[in-house]
């Protein structure tokens, strides 16, 4: 009886038991609460954010304007003293001459580069000049040497011609440039090597985008006496009258170490031009 009741009642009950399995109920995704606010995943920046970013872009090119403004007015004096430094070399130019084609046997290629760089290929063109005036100068009854001024020019001519460098000088832009600094630093070359021909591989300035390559030969006393007898064209040295008791030898010593010191002040002020518009 007890069985045929529990039957009944099984039967009863039964459309009301589902016949899918149960599952875990899974949690709905968070709703935004703000109406700005979008789907889950996107990164979003604050107001107060950009503001501060604004701001801070504000006061980088401020100081970006008045860096430019400083590096102007340091590279007008720089070209002012380079361009009045012209009016010395060149007349010993025209009174000594400059025979860059002149066959000696002791060579020396005095490469000015600048000791730092963000200044364009300037550095890498002198070294470029200079590599090939060596080779061209090169032979087997010739000498040719490297005098190097600056660091640039040192680090890439150190890696493949280290034998060949009798002179380095290099942190030329601690202090500004004047005559009296070259002229020592043209008397601690004179000093210290032996010459034929000084070969000034420079950029010659013209404006602050344009340099162009440039090759001044300051040859030595004996050479310029040599020049002059056999009728080279050296310039007009001879149609000068001389006063007082100094031989011909030793005027043409003067004047050489003279050029040479002039001729280092004008080119050495690529130094300062490079850095200054870079």
């Amino acid at each position: 009886m007890a069985m045929a009741a529990l039957r009944r009642e099984g039967r009863r009950f039964a459309p009301l038991i589902s016949p899918r399995p149960i599952t875990a109920v899974r949690s709905s995704p968070i709703v935004p609460t703000h109406e700005d606010e979008g789907p889950i995943g996107v990164r979003y920046i604050s107001t107060q954010v950009v503001r501060n970013r604004m701001k801070s872009v504000k006061n980088i090119q401020k100081i970006t304007k008045a860096m430019k403004m400083v590096a102007a007015s340091k590279l007008r004096a720089v070209q002012t003293k380079a361009e009045n430094s012209r009016g010395l070399w060149q007349p010993f130019t025209a009174l000594l001459g400059d025979l860059p084609s002149v066959d000696v046997k002791k060579n020396v290629v005095v490469t000015i580069s600048s000791d730092k760089g963000l200044c364009g290929g300037i550095n890498s063109t002198s070294v470029k000049i200079s590599k090939g005036i060596y080779k061209l100068n090169s032979g087997p009854e010739k000498e040719t040497k490297y005098v190097i001024l600056g660091e640039k020019a040192k680090a890439q001519l150190v890696r493949d011609s280290k034998k060949d460098i009798e002179l380095i000088i290099t942190e030329l832009q601690k202090n500004p440039l004047s005559y009296t600094q070259v002229s020592v630093l043209a008397d601690e070359i004179l000093k210290n090597v032996e010459y034929d021909a000084l070969r000034i591989v420079f950029n010659k300035f013209h404006s602050v985008v344009s340099f162009v390559p440039t090759v001044s030969t300051v040859l030595s006393p004996e050479i310029v006496e040599r020049e002059s007898e056999s009728g080279g064209k050296l310039g007009e040295l001879d149609s000068y009258e001389v006063e007082g008791g100094e031989t011909k030898g030793e005027i043409l010593q003067n004047l050489a170490e003279f050029q040479f010191s002039c001729c280092c002040r004008g080119k050495t002020f690529i130094i300062s031009l490079s850095k200054e518009s870079g």
